[in-house]
């Protein structure tokens, strides 16, 4: 976590107002957003991938689904919600993300692709730009490198199915990628 600022007046409804500048069910272009730093804003994502406000669980998956479209963490290593006009600190213990399900489909060539479900209910393919790692910070579990710096863990269930999925060497196939559930 990069340095600790005093506390902003940024509040959750005006990063909710620049985020309405997003059109729903699109990714927003945050590679192209470069707005002002205007603070610490008070929302925490604990290990277990439950998102909170002031402390407070929150409980809306819509704004969840919301933040997360507007998430990148950048070179500092510290994670921001990003908006057009303004971009604002949060604290994440681990993993921004959880995976919630896994499973296999075959594309028009045949080969057959893991794809993860996230806890914001987007789906992304396990491959070369998002490959599987063990995060020992959660004994072994396996997690994804998703785009704008992200990442999600895998929940319980999901690491299981996980290991279902893998041969009886512990290694993962996904297309034309191998991964090993066995750390190095």
């Amino acid at each position: 976590m990069g340095g600790v600022t005093k506390p902003s007046s940024v509040s959750l409804n005006a990063i909710i107002r620049g985020a309405d500048q997003v059109s729903p069910g699109q990714n927003p272009p945050l590679h192209l957003w470069n707005p002002p730093f205007c603070g610490d804003i008070a929302i925490e994502v604990k290990a277990d991938g439950q998102w909170f406000h002031e402390g407070r669980p929150m409980r809306r998956q819509a704004l969840v689904n919301l933040f997360a479209s507007i998430l990148r963490r950048e070179e500092d290593g510290d994670y921001y919600l990003v908006t057009p006009v303004e971009k604002c600190r949060i604290q994440v213990a681990l993993h921004p993300l959880m995976i919630v399900d896994v499973d296999r489909e075959a594309d028009d060539s045949g080969l057959e692709w893991l794809w993860v479900t996230l806890n914001t209910q987007s789906r992304m393919r396990i491959d070369r730009e998002h490959p599987m790692h063990l995060e020992p910070r959660a004994a072994g579990a396996g997690y994804i490198d998703l785009p704008n710096g992200l990442s999600a863990l895998c929940a319980r269930a999901a690491w299981y199915r996980l290991v279902e999925l893998a041969d009886e060497t512990g290694t993962l196939r996904s297309g034309d990628c191998e991964f090993s559930l066995h750390s190095q």
